[in-house]
């Protein structure tokens, strides 16, 4: 069952790797997960993702922080708010494709 054709990529450099390990790490988080799901197609400020979750505005905003030191969401100011979204569709597909690979049985 082995793919029998050449790979026709080339291996990323070790920064890179780092780079994908720590993108990896922040997203293996339980909290930082969710977040990034309850962010699928919509806006939330950090008063909405803790009602969502059921946890404190200070628990959401240090996770908030450690998925924007990896660039997997970005924010805006809307008066005193601040929304968050996901940085771009690359996420969506990444946590789609993941998802999909989990619910394979």
């Amino acid at each position: 069952m082995g793919n029998t054709e050449k790979n026709t990529f080339s291996i990323p450099t070790q920064q890179e790797l780092e780079q994908l390990s720590e993108l990896h790490k922040t997203m293996g988080d339980y909290s930082r997960m969710k977040i990034l799901w309850l962010l699928m197609g919509q806006e939330l400020c950090v008063s909405d993702l803790a009602k969502q979750m059921n946890i404190t505005k200070s628990a959401v905003s240090h996770q908030l922080r450690e998925l924007r030191i990896t660039r997997l969401v970005q924010s805006h100011r809307v008066g005193k708010n601040v929304f968050y979204s996901l940085s771009d569709e690359h996420i969506q597909w990444v946590l789609e494709e993941t998802y999909a690979h989990i619910s394979e049985r």
